[in-house]
């Protein structure tokens, strides 16, 4: 169950960057930042937390990597004030569109960001590579998100138009006007962007099929890239010695709960793919699936660790190959004792793993030395205003999710085992056992989301 702690691209990406929420990070204006009030005047901040302290900088300046970026930087801010003078042996940015013309030809944008990797893996075999230096890239794909403001939305390649051509994409079973009705009051004013674009991309079923197809057709040109760079690699004698990770900065909503795209806290937008290929990989996980809460914000620790680098006391997440590497973690996952849950929340690299909440009898946490988080803080802010973007947060569990509408002060829970489309809001229930939930889970929700917004070396 890997998830983001913000489902939008700009802050999921300077999250990738830093190691950190947006709580910490405060990156939460595409281009801007957060804009705050210095000597009496409105100032945009960028990105706040210092060059020498980010993913880019550190694996070339303190592990001495040939470093690449090829694709979506997705922050609008320039690379070198803000990543690093230096810091690259290689940058293309490519952003916001699918179709180009390049010289005397179209180009789309998947073919641009895979021979820009083919470039970067050919420059650091010439360069790289003779003087010992192992390389880090970053392919970041804009597909499959949407043209924005092209009414067509999704624009595949040419030779992918006969892909699905005689599917039927399901429809999700949440994608009903009973799931619309359900959701808050506040969404149903005419203003919500997530119902707009439902509008632009799934209110009819010829268009639902339209997109769908369309987005499934970039999601394989995707596939065949990735394949493309697998097999340079091959051919370079290099596959089976490289760390791969596969994976996004947003889930979407494909007209479940009548909306469209991302921003809130339902499974649909904070849920993305991650796929691992680690020649440290321990032969009885290979090819396994794990079903741990893994975070956006690990991805900073597990790539700075396989370079050798401990995680940055301000970063807040962790290396992710513990769950593959030797026989996983030794011990039980549920600290059953008081002595071995004080043992096992002690601090790591001198960040803390935090006290585990006081329901449930200890099994809700966020790791410890031998254990892997069974909850995490989830936030994402109002953009614009609050009826078009509302903020949203939330307390994720396994078995319960409780959110929370800071702009309208509107909170809803959950049971997502007997409710896994997240349909039935139980705020309202009389049945004590959700009174019960719903007030332990706002408790532990306010303590993750104070830490989360802390100056504190924690590990969330």
């Amino acid at each position: 169950q890997n998830c983001v702690t913000t489902s939008i691209c700009w802050i999921s990406r300077a999250t990738l960057y830093t190691g950190q929420y947006l709580a910490r990070h405060n990156f939460e204006m595409l281009g801007k930042g957060r804009t705050v009030l210095m000597d009496g005047k409105l100032t945009e901040m960028k990105l706040e937390v210092p060059a020498n302290e980010t993913l880019y900088s550190l694996m070339k300046k303190k592990a001495n990597y040939f470093v690449g970026h090829a694709g979506k930087l997705g922050l609008w801010v320039d690379h070198i004030e803000y990543l690093g003078k230096g810091t690259f042996d290689f940058f293309v940015d490519e952003d916001g569109w699918h179709w180009r013309q390049m010289g005397k030809k179209m180009m789309h944008i998947t073919k641009k960001n895979t021979g820009d990797a083919l470039r970067f893996l050919k420059l650091w075999e010439e360069k790289g590579k003779p003087k010992q230096k192992p390389f880090f890239l970053n392919v970041a794909y804009f597909a499959t998100h949407a043209v924005d403001g092209d009414k067509r939305q999704y624009l595949p390649q040419d030779e992918s138009m006969t892909m699905y051509e005689n599917d039927t994409i399901p429809i999700p079973a949440t994608a009903t006007d009973e799931a619309w009705q359900k959701m808050p009051y506040f969404f149903r004013d005419g203003q919500n962007e997530g119902r707009t674009r439902w509008g632009w991309r799934f209110d009819t079923p010829d268009k639902h099929q339209r997109m769908m197809k369309n987005y499934y057709r970039m999601a394989s040109e995707v596939d065949t890239s990735v394949g493309i760079i697998l097999k340079e690699l091959e051919m370079q004698g290099e596959l089976n010695n490289t760390l791969i990770i596969f994976t996004t900065d947003n889930g979407n909503f494909h007209a479940e709960h009548g909306i469209a795209d991302k921003w809130y806290p339902h499974q649909e937008s904070i849920r993305v793919p991650l796929v691992i290929k680690d020649p440290r990989m321990s032969p009885e996980f290979i090819g396994t699936t794990n079903d741990e809460f893994t975070l956006n914000i690990d991805l900073t620790a597990t790539v700075l660790a396989a370079a050798g680098i401990d995680p940055l006391p301000t970063m807040m997440g962790r290396d992710m190959s513990v769950l593959y590497r030797k026989n996983g973690f030794e011990g039980e996952f549920e600290a059953a004792t008081s002595q071995s849950r004080r043992k096992a929340f002690a601090s790591t690299n001198g960040r803390q793993y935090i006290e585990p909440s006081s329901d449930g009898g200890g099994k809700y946490h966020s790791g410890s030395e031998s254990s892997w988080r069974t909850e995490f803080f989830y936030e994402h802010p109002m953009h614009s205003h609050k009826y078009y973007i509302p903020a949203s947060e939330a307390l994720v569990r396994k078995d319960y999710k409780y959110f929370y509408w800071p702009n309208f002060k509107y909170e809803q829970l959950f049971d997502l085992k007997n409710d896994p489309g997240e349909i039935h809001d139980l705020f309202n229930s009389t049945n004590p056992v959700h009174q019960e939930k719903l007030q332990e889970m706002r408790k532990r929700f306010l303590e993750l989301k104070e830490i989360a917004h802390s100056d504190s070396q924690i590990i969330l």
